[in-house]
């Protein structure tokens, strides 16, 4: 392992069809990078746990099934935004404030500073004192404004009461939502130096644990079908079968 030198280190994000330059910018920092080999081989251990989830989630799909109420305004405000998607320009600015709102967020999560903060129709990037794998992968796995949605929900049903309007914030949070998801799969069509950085596997198993692990906590929570102990014990049980399928194989 070998230590990154002070100053500014860019990590790029190009956007199809043009590229559009946007990232985290390290000031001044000292940091130890951990050896691309090193987190190959734990995304090789992660993938029974990315299996265990896999199964865990169809399990909670299918145990919430019958809400209703919950996922009809759900899939309704996916498919609305969907259209849009298709049919419409794409709104990359919002999307790129978004990314960069989401690097930042995670930066004070972890203690860090956010020096600068940057976002223009053709990209943008944050300058930030510290920096890890989580905060490089955050955009691609944490809906931001999915998550900006809920909080807004909470907050004015407890100042408000505005359970009245469930139907409406199922709605918006399935747009939201479905904004996170195909706007990551967009930018996901080209070469990225977040992903790059960390490593195709490690990448593309922290990202998909991250937005499983989304959806295994929020279906949940929204449906109320299925109790987070219950989610967890599928989980585990879906880990351990996938883990004892391994050893028989070898």
């Amino acid at each position: 392992m070998g230590a990154c030198p002070a100053g500014w280190l860019f990590a790029p994000v190009d956007f199809p069809p043009r590229a559009v330059s946007a990232g985290v910018r390290i000031l001044n920092a000292k940091c130890w990078r951990v050896p691309k080999w090193i987190k190959f081989i734990l995304a090789l251990l992660l993938l029974p746990v990315c299996g265990g989830a896999a199964r865990a989630l169809g399990r909670v799909v299918v145990a919430a099934s019958g809400a209703d109420l919950a996922w009809v305004p759900l899939l309704a405000g996916a498919a609305c935004w969907t259209v849009i998607f298709l049919l419409l320009p794409k709104p990359m600015w919002v999307y790129v404030f978004g990314h960069e709102l989401t690097h930042a967020v995670w930066t004070w999560l972890f203690g860090g500073a956010v020096k600068k903060f940057k976002v223009t129709s053709g990209g943008g990037h944050v300058v930030v004192s510290k920096t890890n794998f989580l905060i490089t992968l955050a955009p691609y796995f944490f809906p931001l404004y999915a998550v900006l949605v809920s909080l807004g929900f909470v907050a004015g049903n407890f100042i408000w009461n505005w359970h009245a309007g469930l139907v409406w914030f199922h709605l918006l949070l399935g747009a939201a939502y479905a904004f996170h998801l195909t706007l990551t799969f967009h930018i996901l069509q080209t070469r990225q130096s977040d992903i790059t950085s960390q490593g195709y596997l490690f990448s593309a198993v922290v990202i998909f644990l991250g937005n499983v692990v989304v959806l295994l906590f929020g279906i949940p929570l929204l449906t109320g079908r299925v109790s987070l102990l219950t989610m967890l014990h599928w989980w585990l049980d879906g880990t351990d079968r996938i883990l004892i399928w391994v050893r028989q194989v070898i």
